[in-house]
């Protein structure tokens, strides 16, 4: 940057798409979130091309051979979703996996209501 400050701090690990076309073709693309991802993906794919969403820890979280865009964002989504999630532990009597401490299951509301009287 000539005649402007250095950044303080800098990283190499970033979201990127990987396309993979015919003739061995590779390209990488650097993203600063998995919205610009998902969105170049979109731009970029066509029907000979291969399109892979590496995460910081360049690990694969997306290809589009396997999956299709729109279902892995839905997907992403919601996972995002349940993380901001903040819910109190509950351990259910009946050993449900589908209650929690807001969204009891049938049998524990069932026992809240007799409860009552």
């Amino acid at each position: 940057m000539p005649g402007g400050l250095e950044p303080t701090e800098s990283t190499e690990k970033g979201i990127t798409v990987v396309l993979l076309g015919e003739e061995g073709k590779r390209e990488r693309i650097h993203c600063n979130s998995f919205t610009e991802a998902i969105s170049v993906v979109r731009e970029e794919l066509a029907p000979k091309t291969v399109a892979k969403i590496e995460n910081r820890n360049q690990e694969i979280v997306f290809t589009s051979e396997e999956m299709d865009i729109d279902d892995w964002e839905n997907e992403w989504k919601h996972a995002k979703r349940r993380l901001s999630v903040d819910v109190e532990e509950y351990d259910c009597p009946y050993d449900t996996v589908g209650c929690f401490a807001d969204d009891h299951c049938a049998q524990c509301k069932m026992d809240r209501v007799q409860d009552q009287y």
